[in-house]
């Protein structure tokens, strides 16, 4: 059987962000990511181990191939000098271990970060296939396409609604938890098709050059979270990855994450100085409506136009959620919206919660303190303690 994955550039946009200012500015950094699945499921996951272990085999044996790494050197805030390190790069299956623990799957990477980062969206979206293969039936396909229809519906419906100020723009943020790669591929080429005028782009870097589309992705909170661990104070760890990323992207990217120590921390270092550099925030955890209206007080406190900025949901979303979301902020800011399970993976079944984080970064544990409780993630109870302490921000 064909491996899931024939190509190293299909992994979200983000992962290569991340990966060159990692490369450029902490070379050495060693890390630990960790599987979790948060939800039950149809069978035991740890009955994949054995199919799991044939994909990842594959996956080690793959490079980036020259046209591919052309296509990379397009995107004019990705370096030569990281372009040449892809072009050398393998995944090493040492870093990986596979197991069980009972019915659960356990899957953990271990090693330098600069190798094992790219890992995480690979194993997600595998393990995801390989568990629809198992649990689809044979109307999955033809439900999704009965959904995908709706959807298009809705949005052509909502295109005869009076304009709001800025326009409302929607992207794909579904390949870690896809149906399988050949559903993605259909959904976003129909979509494509069908609404030219909403649709923008995709997180998936190789869909995204396939089909034409603008790839989509800034930083996620491995980036921010990995400053936890490298010797600066911990207070000051997100400004930290701040400076960092606006000095290696200069005005490119400028989308902030803001939930890896919640949305009040967040503004609290987030300053006049960054506030201009960054183009907007991005939301992925809490209540949208609070965490947007915070956002355009701190505009507002900074006297900062929130129009000339913009508001990334990500969260969730389904197209009544960003239809509402839209028709509530869009009149005073810039809205875009990065849909992913609703769009990859809506034929009926019950998808997978699945995650893969960094759960330590050179020995030390390090956090995330979401703005929803059931997404905070740390291995250390101790460490998550102190990190509330230091930034204020209550147990749950």
């Amino acid at each position: 059987m064909t491996p899931i994955f024939t190509s190293l550039l299909e992994t979200d946009l983000y992962k290569f962000s991340m990966w060159q200012a990692m490369l450029h500015r902490h070379p050495a950094t060693q890390a630990r990511y960790r599987f979790v699945c948060r939800n039950q499921t149809a069978f035991p996951l740890a009955e994949l181990v054995s199919e799991l272990e044939r994909e990842i085999e594959a996956l080690c044996a793959l490079s980036f191939r020259a046209d591919e790494l052309a296509y990379l050197r397009t995107l004019r805030y990705l370096s030569p000098d990281f372009i040449d390190f892809l072009r050398i790069f393998r995944f090493q299956k040492d870093f990986v271990r596979i197991g069980t623990d009972g019915p659960n799957l356990s899957i953990s990477v271990d090693g330098p970060q600069v190798h094992v980062m790219a890992f995480e969206i690979f194993v997600l979206a595998i393990v995801n296939e390989l568990y629809f293969r198992r649990v689809a039936g044979p109307d999955a396909l033809g439900e999704g396409r009965r959904r995908l229809a709706a959807k298009i519906e809705r949005l052509r419906e909502f295109a005869t609604e009076p304009p709001r100020r800025h326009p409302f723009r929607f992207f794909d943020f579904g390949l870690r938890r896809r149906f399988s790669g050949a559903w993605h591929r259909e959904v976003l080429t129909t979509l494509k098709q069908e609404l030219p005028e909403f649709f923008t782009g995709t997180s998936n870097v190789l869909l995204a050059r396939e089909l034409e589309l603008v790839p989509i992705g800034t930083m996620a909170h491995e980036y921010l979270q990995t400053f936890q661990g490298l010797g600066v104070r911990l207070r000051d760890h997100q400004k930290a990855a701040l400076e960092a990323w606006v000095q290696e992207y200069r005005g490119d990217l400028g989308t902030a994450l803001t939930d890896v120590v919640g949305m009040d921390a967040f503004l609290s270092d987030f300053d006049l100085y960054f506030a201009k550099l960054f183009d907007g925030i991005r939301h992925d955890s809490g209540d949208p409506y609070v965490w947007g209206e915070k956002a355009l007080a701190h505009y507002a406190k900074l006297r900062i136009d929130p129009a000339t900025k913009r508001l990334v949901f990500s969260d969730a979303l389904d197209i009544d959620r960003c239809l509402n979301l839209y028709r509530h902020f869009a009149d005073r800011t810039q809205c875009g919206f990065g849909i992913g399970t609703h769009l990859s993976n809506d034929t009926g079944l019950r998808t997978l919660n699945i995650v893969m984080k960094l759960v330590s970064v050179n020995g030390q544990p390090v956090a995330k303190i979401s703005d929803a409780p059931g997404k905070t993630m740390c291995d250390d109870e101790g460490f998550l303690a102190y990190l509330r302490q230091v930034f204020g921000v209550p147990g749950n």
